[in-house]
């Protein structure tokens, strides 16, 4: 399970990492982790999309969202989804990995808060990828919980045992 150094945005190449490293499925955070709160997919995220699902990979898109929000995310991608998932409660994270039909050990979840995504994942047994949260050009204002993120993430880094985890693919 891992934390690691967060991503501006999940890489296209890491899906053929993970699928090498054995992985089968992949949980998607949407809001701040594919796109910035609100926003519908880009064609940049398909694109994403279908090169995962073009090495076999198994999606599903895990929020709090409403299903109303996700299936207008969703109508491009047409990939699996758990509405009002209630993170970081690890049933949420065990049901999605039900629905894929993978034990939690060949599944990762993508996503950009440490405390929801990050947490609840790695309470359920699946490996975590934490994500740059996305910002518009010039949004400066965030929460407190981004502050205390920042200052574990910190800490996390200088811990030599860290080192070598799933969130250094690519280095």
């Amino acid at each position: 399970m891992s934390v690691g150094t967060p991503r501006p945005m999940f890489p296209a190449y890491l899906p053929s990492t993970m699928a090498a490293l054995g992985y089968k499925g992949i949980l998607f955070d949407i809001d701040n982790t594919l796109v910035h709160h609100g926003d519908d997919s880009t064609p940049e995220v398909d694109a994403l999309f279908r090169h995962i699902h073009s090495l076999g990979l198994k999606t599903l898109l895990l929020s709090d969202n409403s299903a109303a929000r996700i299936e207008r995310f969703n109508r491009n991608i047409r990939t699996l989804f758990i509405a009002e998932a209630g993170k970081p409660d690890p049933a949420a994270y065990r049901r999605a990995c039900a629905m894929l039909g993978l034990p939690p050990e060949q599944v990762v979840c993508v996503g950009d808060q440490l405390f929801r995504d990050i947490r609840g994942a790695n309470s359920a047994g699946l490996d975590s990828i934490l994500v740059d949260f996305i910002r518009l050009p010039g949004e400066t204002h965030y929460g407190k919980k981004r502050v205390l993120e920042k200052v574990i993430l910190w800490f996390y880094h200088r811990d030599p045992r860290r080192r070598g985890r799933l969130d250094g693919i690519g280095k």
